[in-house]
């Protein structure tokens, strides 16, 4: 019985293969179109797909071409295709800005930019044009059920960002006078992350590393120097404190001030 039931599942395989083969070779588009919808109604993205991407050349400019783009593209999404599934959304929208997808199109192209962001580390041109498209879907749709979430998203991305530019400002300090003053870097590269989020949540860790950076410059200057280094440390630490009273760097910091202290000619209040 077990063998008969795995014959039959085989020959059915079999003969869904070959038909479907019988269809890519198939000149007959209409028959295609049917089947490409069957198929992605049925969830066989993969087939449907294939089918879809000769389908889209051959019916543009047609009233079906707008439902095999969005298909195409949805398709190309359920595969994890995240890049050519943004690029038909895309085509989408701009092909057909009052189409009753337009709205999810514009969103689900942002998307997919989200599903590219890759780790911090790693280059971010993806992570800033998924801010790019969600701000125009908010732009374009303000009224939209899916405004809280493009928020959301967009702030998960920023904060990638900072954390990258965070990762490479630590990057400068750990290298520090490695062939140059790697500490004057570090702190230009916080610096321009705190102007450019000033509301992250790296914000303290941006903050103390530009204080400790400045202290090691102060710390390691010649002598010319290291007063006016020294004072610019004392400065940094009080806009810390204020900012930051209970920070789990307090004790670090306090003795950044001392140490700094210490190298200025005349007393600190």
């Amino acid at each position: 019985m077990k063998k008969t039931i795995v014959f039959l599942v085989l020959t059915l395989m079999l003969a869904s293969c070959s038909e479907y083969q019988r269809l890519l070779k198939s000149t007959d588009y209409e028959l295609k179109y049917n089947r490409a919808m069957e198929y992605y109604k049925a969830e066989n993205y993969t087939r449907a797909a294939t089918l879809f991407e000769e389908l889209i050349g051959i019916y543009r400019g047609s009233d079906k071409a707008e439902i095999i783009t969005y298909s195409y593209a949805d398709a190309l999404y359920r595969l994890k295709d995240y890049m050519m599934a943004a690029h038909y959304y895309q085509q989408l929208v701009r092909t057909y800005p009052a189409s009753d997808y337009a709205e999810e199109c514009q969103f689900m192209t942002a998307y997919c930019k989200y599903k590219l962001s890759p780790k911090p580390r790693l280059d971010q041109s993806y992570t800033r044009q998924s801010i790019n498209d969600f701000q125009l879907f908010i732009n374009m749709y303000p009224n939209s059920n899916r405004i809280a979430e493009s928020t959301r998203l967009m702030d998960e991305m920023r904060d990638k960002l900072v954390y990258k530019s965070y990762l490479n400002a630590k990057l400068y300090f750990d290298l520090g006078t490695y062939r140059g003053n790697n500490y004057l870097s570090a702190v230009i590269a916080a610096q321009n992350s705190l102007k450019e989020f000033p509301d992250t949540k790296y914000r303290e860790e941006l903050s103390f590393l530009i204080l400790e950076a400045k202290h090691i410059q102060a710390v390691k200057s010649i002598e010319e120097k290291q007063e006016d280094r020294a004072r610019d440390a004392v400065d940094e630490y009080y806009s810390f404190i204020n900012e930051f009273p209970e920070s789990k760097h307090l004790k670090k910091a306090e003795q950044i001030y001392k140490e700094s202290s210490a190298l200025i000619k005349e007393e600190v209040n």
